[in-house]
């Protein structure tokens, strides 16, 4: 059964990503949070040809890529969990958790190295808040991204269906919580006891250092709980406050050739957490 799903990861992806697409999309009509202000033509279309140059430089680069590393590291007995005699279910749930944690702190590092914020900032310089930001970002945080996410896999060795597993999970809550959409507060709050919401992920798309710096996390809400980077709410507000950077308004900064070339201009500080904690 594993050996059928792996052989059809491909497949797998490529169907739950466009199912999560068109539901939230769909969702963030019938029921938006905030009010659009810029056509969909505009971003969308910009936004969709980064995800595609990202695409086709993963390909490109990693033809392999994480899954395929990973059922290489149980093959040849690479990383912790192929090391030790442990259950199936527990490498599989401890694996998950842990690419979780790893995923949260390498987000914050994107925001501690004012060198990576300069790659990290094109995702944050969206003016807008949908689920299409969920797939902006600059092709060299993406290489980076896989760079590390292989480094974690041949540390840990976990199962090649739990990277699977959590790649799916990742770009599902990822879409979700970038979403346009409106979700009551009662089930707001039951949400947030595991998974970040959009009301909760929103806060980080703020222009307030403060709030930038906060809500780390794309899938489980814990790690910002834990290690004291949680903040509930916006100051000014979800439906008054502003989403992206201020240096990156002009409707011009939205087309793909600006955010190829946005990491080279401009200083590399100003929101990292380098930067100070003034939401000033």
């Amino acid at each position: 059964m594993i050996e059928k799903v792996l052989q059809h990861e491909a497949s797998i992806r490529i169907a739950a990503f466009l199912a999560v697409l068109v539901l939230m999309a769909v969702l963030e009509v019938a029921s938006p949070r905030r009010r659009r202000e810029i056509p969909r033509l505009v971003r969308w279309t910009n936004n969709f040809a980064l995800v595609a140059i990202d695409t086709l430089l993963l390909r490109l680069l990693f033809p392999v890529a994480a899954l395929g590393f990973a059922a290489w590291c149980q093959t040849n007995g690479w990383g912790l969990f192929n090391s030790w005699e442990i259950p199936f279910w527990i490498a599989f749930v401890l694996s998950i958790l842990a690419l979780d944690l790893a995923i949260y702190l390498q987000h914050v590092m994107l925001h501690a190295i004012p060198a990576l914020w300069r790659l990290h900032r094109v995702h944050h310089a969206d003016v807008e808040f949908d689920v299409t930001t969920a797939l902006r970002f600059h092709p060299f945080e993406v290489i980076l991204s896989m760079l590390i996410k292989i480094a974690i896999v041949a540390a840990l060795g976990p199962p090649a269906v739990a990277v699977l597993a959590f790649e799916v999970l990742l770009n599902a809550t990822a879409m979700f919580n970038h979403s346009n959409l409106r979700i009551s507060p009662r089930l707001d709050r039951v949400l947030r006891t595991v998974i970040v919401t959009p009301d909760m992920h929103r806060v980080h798309h703020s222009p307030y250092i403060a709030e930038t710096n906060s809500n780390f996390g794309f899938n489980l809400t814990w790690w910002d709980i834990l290690l004291g980077t949680y903040r509930p709410q916006p100051r000014d507000g979800h439906e008054r406050m502003k989403i992206g950077l201020k240096e990156f308004r002009e409707p011009r900064e939205l087309w793909l050739d600006r955010m190829l070339v946005q990491p080279f201009r401009r200083k590399a500080s100003d929101y990292s957490i380098n930067a100070g904690q003034n939401i000033e």
